[in-house]
């Protein structure tokens, strides 16, 4: 199955269903299960502004499972998109105008039993059993 690492707190704020998009510089055309892999990078600031919904934030694993569904390019029409569904969450993007990357749509979340294992750059594949929670 396709798993895409994700900075903390940003993969725990996928898998509890709080952000429904991911950003990345690069575009995709793959649609599908894809799992969600917390990494072992912490953006701060992020976890900061965050730290009032008192989630745990695992790193170095695969906590999720969620489904790819689109990807669209970032405009000021997305962004004002973005800032109706939750200004906290996706703030960093709503405020760089200048930043014109994608955004990848997830839907149907689905917690799993954490996974240990190292991440990787782009999409990549894990090949082992999943247990959800």
């Amino acid at each position: 199955m396709k798993v895409i690492t994700i900075k903390q707190p940003f993969a725990t704020l996928i898998a509890e269903g709080i952000k429904e998009y991911e950003f990345r510089t690069w575009k995709t055309k793959y649609r599908g299960e894809i799992l969600i892999h917390a990494g072992k990078v912490i953006d701060k600031k992020a976890m900061e502004r965050f730290k009032h919904l008192n989630l745990e934030y695992p790193q170095g694993c695969i906590i999720a499972k969620v489904n790819l569904v689109d990807c669209v390019k970032i405009d000021d029409d997305v962004r004002k998109i973005l800032k109706e569904k939750n200004d906290l969450v996706y703030s960093n993007v709503i405020k760089h105008t200048e930043w014109n990357g994608y955004g990848f749509k997830l839907e149907n979340v689905t917690k799993i039993k954490e996974i240990s294992v190292s991440g990787k750059l782009s999409l990549w594949d894990y090949d082992g059993e999943i247990t959800y929670e």
